[in-house]
């Protein structure tokens, strides 16, 4: 059982899963910083000054105004601003991803040379090819 362990935890698929997760994690730290601290600032410039991050709507307790922490102490609060910036994150996220892929397979198939496959021959051919193969013989 440990052999089988072993064998199915080193396997290649795995490591490179692993490997995976780990940039992954780099990342989407990187892609975080990106959308918070470059692209957000630019678009509450574009949409006035917005900060999406205390966009909220306080559904219970004492209203609470231009404060999303105090607003989820006072009461139940649907914080959709926080969700507009998640939103904007899975699509720079998944954008990149499209792009590092897209480039991947690019080097992959300039890398690799086309090899065609010799055409099949026809049956006849082949058994014309063998007779003549054993009258040379004969």
């Amino acid at each position: 059982m440990l052999k089988e362990f072993k064998e199915f935890a080193l396997r290649g698929n795995m490591v490179d899963l692993a490997i995976g997760v780990i940039i992954g994690g780099a990342f989407g730290g990187l892609v975080n910083s990106i959308v918070a601290d470059l692209l957000m600032p630019v678009i509450g410039l574009i949409t006035g000054g917005i900060d999406f991050t205390n966009l909220y709507v306080q559904l219970s307790g004492t209203p609470v105004v231009g404060d999303l922490v105090a607003a989820r102490k006072a009461g139940a609060t649907i914080a959709y601003g926080n969700f507009v910036t998640l939103a904007i994150n899975f699509l720079i996220i998944a954008f990149v991803l499209f792009l590092v892929v897209k480039l991947m397979n690019r080097m992959k198939n300039d890398s690799e040379p086309v090899v065609e496959a010799p055409p099949e021959v026809p049956a006849d051919v082949a058994l014309l090819a063998e007779i003549r193969d054993l009258l040379k013989k004969g």
